[in-house]
C-alpha cells in the first residue's frame, strides 16, 4: 500500500471509494482494527478510513491519530477535562499514550492519518474546528506559481516534533502552480471550495467540500484551485 500516487480516501458525493478490506490495523494494540480500512502506509505514517460504532476504553493510545468524522459522532472522554464531541467537518488529534474513553454513534466513519512510530508528544487530544482563527501565512513559492500569488491563512493546532506530524487548517485564494513532487505526505479534508490535483500521468482529482484526499510525499502533484479553497491538512515527513 506504500504508492507514489495520490489516493482519494471518502467522497462526500454519493460515488463510494474502495479501499483495503477492513481488518488491517496499525498493530496489536488498534483498538479500531476490526473496522480500519489502510488506504496508504509509508515508513512511519498510515491514512484510511475507520468505521466504528460503540464505545472503547483505551488505558494507553498506542499511537498518534488524526481522525476527521465523515458521518456520525465521536465522544473522547480523558480524566479531569470535559467530554469533547467531534462531529462532521471537525477532527481531533488523539496522541500516543493518552488514556481516555471513545464513545462512536451507529454508523460513525472518520478519515485517518496517523504517526505509526515515534515516541510521541505528551499525551491528550486536540480538537480541530473549521472556525479557527488563521492567521497570514507564505504562499507557495514564486518559482512554482502559474499567475499570481495568492493570500494565503493558517492555524496549526497540533505539532508533534518526534514524528513531524502537524495538523490545522488553511485557506487561501485562487492560486495556480506548477506540478512538483509534494514535500509532505499529506491528507487534506475539504472544507470549502475546490481544487483540481493533476499527478504526473495528467490523471486530475477534483476535490470539493467534504471530500479527503492524501497526497504522499514525493508525490508529482500540480495545484489549481479556481475558487477559494479551506481544509484541514495532516503533513508528515514520511519517508523516513
Amino acid at each position: 500500500m506504500t504508492s507514489s500516487a495520490i489516493v482519494m480516501l471518502h467522497r462526500a458525493s454519493a460515488a463510494s471509494v474502495s479501499l483495503s478490506a477492513p481488518g488491517q490495523g496499525l498493530g496489536p494494540a488498534d483498538p479500531f482494527a476490526a473496522g480500519r480500512e489502510i488506504a496508504w502506509t509509508g515508513p512511519a505514517a498510515a491514512a484510511g478510513r475507520v468505521e466504528f460504532a460503540g464505545a472503547v476504553a483505551i488505558d494507553s493510545f498506542p499511537h498518534t491519530e488524526v481522525m476527521i468524522v465523515l458521518a456520525g459522532a465521536l465522544t473522547l472522554s480523558v480524566e479531569g477535562a470535559p467530554a469533547i464531541s467531534v462531529l462532521p467537518e471537525s477532527g481531533v488529534v488523539v496522541a500516543r499514550g493518552t488514556r481516555l474513553r471513545i464513545e462512536a454513534a451507529a454508523g460513525t466513519r472518520w478519515a485517518f492519518h496517523a504517526a505509526t512510530s515515534g515516541t510521541g508528544p505528551a499525551s491528550g487530544v486536540t480538537l480541530l474546528s473549521a472556525d479557527a482563527t488563521l492567521s497570514p501565512s507564505a504562499p507557495p513559492p514564486a518559482e512554482t506559481l502559474i499567475g499570481l500569488a495568492p493570500q494565503c491563512r493558517s492555524f496549526n493546532a497540533f505539532t508533534d516534533e518526534a514524528s513531524t506530524l502537524r495538523a490545522g487548517l488553511w485557506d487561501s485564494t485562487p492560486y495556480a502552480r506548477i506540478s512538483r513532487p509534494h514535500k509532505l505526505s499529506e491528507l487534506m479534508h475539504i472544507l470549502d471550495g475546490s481544487v483540481d490535483l493533476t499527478c504526473a500521468d495528467g490523471t486530475v482529482f477534483t476535490v470539493g467540500r467534504g471530500d479527503t484526499v492524501l497526497v504522499p510525499q514525493g508525490a508529482p502533484c500540480a495545484w489549481d484551485n479556481r475558487v477559494p479553497v479551506a481544509k484541514f491538512y495532516v503533513v508528515q515527513e514520511a519517508l523516513g
